[in-house]
């Protein structure tokens, strides 16, 4: 899909749709949402917002926790 839509051209309808559908299918299954930019020459602020529109939780930025450790003592 990402193939056939030029850099920066208006992605609507069924389009639009799918575009969706596949982004919302790749993230859940792990993609990163700079990843799924990448991979379909979008910007990160255009999968973010095809993301939210399309009603996934989104996750969070992982990284290091504060907290206790687990096995401390």
């Amino acid at each position: 899909m990402a193939e056939t839509l030029k850099k920066g051209s208006r992605v609507t309808g069924a389009a639009r749709e799918k575009l969706a559908a596949d982004l919302k299918k790749k993230y859940d299954s792990g993609a990163s949402i700079r990843a799924l930019a990448e991979e379909t020459g979008r910007s990160y602020g255009f999968v973010h917002r095809m993301l939210s529109e399309s009603g996934v939780t989104l996750r969070g930025r992982g990284g290091a926790t504060r907290g206790k450790k687990a096995a401390s003592t």
